[in-house]
């Protein structure tokens, strides 16, 4: 049997808590194995040296924006911040709603791997928990291409490229196909999708966008496709 994901739940909320963990405790590749009810809690659990050894490794992290203490984007950066090659730092998902998309791109650049909708469906808490887990996918399609692209409207201008300058240096080292790719991952196309949209096979994609992940210097899909949408590469319904 596969060893489930390891799941950690940053919430200030005890019964927010109490309800994320019923929902992920009953599905057999899923486990709770940390609560921590606010920022710096989460930190001291989930750094080197801080007891991690007590729970074990964390796979992913559910993360609440607005906590005592330490908010979410604080903690998300110092999480993130200390992983190493060698005990890579867990992948968080930033819980927002609609009414607080600001945070948004702050916690990608705090290094969150992603965002779900506080009053999503179980079911798409879960899927998101697998797909960031697997690293394979936009996080929770649905709501993650919505969101992004709220929050590009609401920029300032001087925040997006013009089209008169390269849009990132990283950005204009991308070969046409890989711009392809990027662009079709911005718009919440998996790699099956991107594949057929493409005529080409899904592990072709899936090397491309790792060349993609390689030349933007970011780890995950969802950092990438936020540095599309802030170079003007792609813009809200585009």
């Amino acid at each position: 049997m596969n060893t489930p994901i390891r799941v950690a739940l940053v919430d200030d909320q005890q019964l927010v808590r109490a309800g994320f963990r019923m929902v992920i405790d009953s599905q057999p590749d899923l486990e709770v194995v940390l609560e921590a009810g606010d920022g710096a809690q989460a930190v001291r659990a989930l750094t080197p040296g801080a007891g991690p050894a007590a729970h074990g490794r964390v796979d992913v992290v559910l993360m609440d924006v607005r906590m005592p203490q330490m908010d979410g984007l604080a903690a998300t950066a110092a999480i993130t911040a200390a992983g190493t090659e060698d005990a890579p730092a867990p992948r968080v998902i930033v819980l927002t709603t609609f009414d607080l998309d600001e945070y948004v791109l702050s916690a990608i650049r705090a290094g969150a791997s992603g965002f779900l909708l506080k009053d999503a469906p179980p079911e798409e808490m879960l899927g998101a928990i697998r797909t960031i887990h697997h690293g394979d996918a936009v996080i929770a399609p649905s709501s993650t291409r919505r969101l992004l692209e709220h929050l590009v409207t609401a920029l300032p201008p001087e925040r997006l490229a013009s089209q008169d300058e390269p849009a990132h240096a990283a950005l204009a080292d991308l070969t046409d196909r890989e711009r392809e790719v990027l662009v079709l991952m911005a718009r919440g196309r998996s790699n099956t999708e991107i594949g057929g949209d493409l005529f080409v096979a899904e592990a072709t994609v899936k090397t491309h966008v790792g060349r993609i992940l390689a030349k933007l210097g970011v780890r995950d899909r969802v950092q990438a496709v936020v540095a599309a949408y802030e170079a003007g590469l792609v813009r809200p319904g585009g």
